[in-house]
């Protein structure tokens, strides 16, 4: 391979800057060629909207995608809840690196606790996976609190909290530890109380299908396991014709006997976004070694759900 730059297209903010420079590091460690970040604005980042409103799936991936596919940048890196569920003619999403924590964190006022939120508590989130998920957890828990949709990046959102406009706001663990911004975080949340996005806390590394020599030096950076499992909820998501900004939650994780890996449990939710009716349900199964079985898993786990009226409780479904 040529000792020339490789060209990483990112969109511009401060968390996809932060983890595109580590991917960057890693891809030159792996190549032993310099890498560049080009900057790419996409129409998520300059919409005021609710992503739910201009469609969510897709909005902060297409023009990293048409730049691909013009040879403008080499290869791109998403956060992998962003990425439709269906793989474009001409890209191969040629590594999936290992995941950080897929959980969701709280950030709230006087470094308060979830639980120890005062009554009336209002939360901030862009989500209506995280909305539906907290609204039912409060529901069933007798706490009273207000999900209060917001936009904007992890400063805009924080400074709700720091202001006094909300109680607490509601991120990806993931982003905050990329950003080196964990220590703001006041509480994780389990994930038995609210389930990530599908691909919560991986990333993406896509490039041209016609770039056999790139594919094959970014495959280095694949975790087969983080790979198997994001496949899985992705899957799950597809099955149930729903995008990004559907109230979907997914998880797919490993289970151990002392240090070998035995199986692979899949959870699903989907709820209404007051939290009033919500179809969660899980299925274990060997390790899926091949991409079919990953595929197979979110399948069979999405037509249980469907089967209990999963389909009525995520408003529009995607096309």
């Amino acid at each position: 391979m040529s000792t020339k730059a490789l060209r990483l297209g990112t969109r511009r903010s401060k968390l996809a800057m932060a983890q595109s420079g580590q991917v960057a590091d890693a891809v030159s460690q792996v190549t032993g060629r310099p890498v560049e970040l080009v900057e790419i604005t996409t129409y998520g980042d300059t919409s005021r909207e609710h992503l739910a409103q201009i469609g969510g799936t897709g909005v902060f991936v297409t023009a990293l995608r048409d730049a691909l596919l013009r040879g403008e940048v080499d290869f791109a890196v998403h956060s992998l809840k962003d990425l439709p569920t269906g793989q474009p003619e001409g890209l191969v999403l040629a590594a999936v690196p290992e995941r950080e924590d897929p959980r969701d964190v709280l950030v709230a006022r006087d470094a308060l606790k979830f639980t120890d939120l005062p009554r009336g508590a209002r939360i901030g989130t862009g989500s209506p996976r995280r909305m539906a998920q907290l609204n039912a957890y409060a529901r069933g828990h007798g706490l009273d609190l207000e999900t209060v949709p917001i936009r904007g990046n992890v400063d805009t959102r924080i400074g709700y909290v720091r202001d006094g406009e909300l109680d607490a706001v509601v991120l990806a663990a993931a982003g905050l530890n990329r950003m080196g911004r964990s220590d703001e975080v006041t509480d994780f949340l389990s994930v038995d109380t609210v389930l990530p996005a599908p691909g919560q806390g991986a990333l993406a590394i896509e490039c041209a299908a016609h770039q056999a020599d790139l594919i094959a030096a970014l495959g280095e950076l694949d975790d087969p396991f983080t790979r198997a499992a994001v496949t899985a909820e992705r899957s799950l998501l597809a099955a149930l014709e729903a995008g990004c900004s559907a109230p979907v939650g997914a998880l797919a994780d490993l289970l151990a006997d002392g240090q070998i890996v035995k199986e692979m449990r899949l959870r699903g939710v989907v709820g209404t976004t007051d939290g009033s009716r919500t179809v969660q349900l899980s299925t274990t199964g060997p390790v899926p070694e091949t991409y079919d079985r990953a595929m197979a898993l979110g399948r069979e786990l999405a037509a249980e759900m469907l089967a209990q009226g999963a389909a009525g409780l995520m408003g529009e479904r995607a096309q």
